[in-house]
């Protein structure tokens, strides 16, 4: 049922009309609409810190009502909950109080709901299968074995987001094994950019800086997982990612790619890469369009935006 604001009320012991006739009385929500709003208003909240604290205590003892809920948006959930809102929310909003009940994360990253579209059905599930996957990884009954054993079956997951939140999730169980496995996907390159991104991302965030000269090998191809390579290079945030991705900016050939890799230097946030892009804005006329063009797009300081201006070449 809608709230005062339009959000949707969860009643977990709502009936349907029938059983509301059969009973011959109103069902009562057991969360009132004041409880919906703060959930409803959960994501862009920003209270002091006592506030923020009294926010937490409130919305954790809301957790077996919404726990509760959840299940029921399963029945004949095509019509109980179309595009999976409500399971979706419930999920997220469990998820962000780390609630410890696997069983019903597992429950979410099974669930499929086909539902009509032009010319046949799609699955509207997708969403929910990858929130409880990276939500599962929070519950601490769960050992790394147990979670990978749960994680590796959704990898062969039809939708794409969820195939890369799972490999999200794998990065998040944070152990070799995990690492090894993300290794073994990426080597096999079989699947798509955004999952071998994922990928490449994820045993460098484990591995840190020793495996930057593994995820350099996925650059040579200049191709689309070569891209995904580069920006995940980017994401170290350290000096020998700019060096590198330099150094394959010289030896890259293809016009699209090497504009890819301008982009991927300029999100190092490195000083050093900074003055290397203004240099060539500067002095290479060849080159000075794209790097202007990489640097304006990757959220610059005020002093880099003013260093632009002194060129003549403001972003914007």
């Amino acid at each position: 049922m809608p709230g005062a604001n339009g959000s949707l009320v969860v009643c977990p012991n709502a009936v349907t009309p029938t059983e509301q006739d059969n009973k011959g009385e109103e069902t009562e929500c057991e969360m009132h609409s004041e409880e919906i709003a703060i959930l409803g208003t959960i994501a862009g909240a920003r209270e002091s810190e006592d506030e923020g604290r009294a926010l937490h205590h409130h919305l954790t003892s809301l957790m077996p009502n919404l726990a509760a809920a959840f299940p029921r948006f399963l029945e004949n959930s095509t019509k109980s909950d179309p595009q999976c809102w409500a399971k979706n929310a419930l999920a997220k909003t469990l998820a962000a109080f780390e609630y410890q009940e696997q069983e019903l994360f597992l429950t979410g990253m099974r669930h499929i709901q086909l539902e009509p579209v032009w010319g046949g059905s799609a699955d509207t599930a997708g969403t929910l299968r990858g929130t409880c996957a990276l939500a599962l990884v929070q519950c601490r009954e769960l050992n790394s074995h147990r979670l990978l054993v749960h994680l590796v079956p959704l990898l062969a997951d039809k939708e794409l987001p969820v195939r890369v939140n799972v490999v999200r999730a794998i990065e998040q169980v944070g152990t070799d094994s995990a690492a090894l496995l993300l290794r073994l996907l990426a080597e096999l390159a079989s699947d798509a950019p955004e999952v071998l991104g994922a990928c490449y991302s994820g045993v460098l965030a484990l591995e840190g800086s020793s495996a930057l000269d593994w995820a350099a090998r996925f650059l040579r191809r200049e191709d689309d997982p070569a891209a995904e390579a580069a920006m995940a290079i980017a994401q170290t945030h350290i000096p020998e990612a700019f060096r590198l991705l330099q150094t394959t900016f010289g030896a890259a050939r293809d016009p699209w790619f090497r504009t890819t890799v301008l982009a991927a230097i300029a999100l190092t946030r490195q000083q050093e890469a900074t003055d290397w892009l203004i240099d060539l804005i500067a002095n290479d006329d060849v080159q000075a369009a794209a790097a202007h063009e990489a640097l304006c797009r990757s959220a610059p300081s005020v002093a880099t935006q003013d260093r632009l201006k002194q060129l003549g070449r403001p972003c914007g």
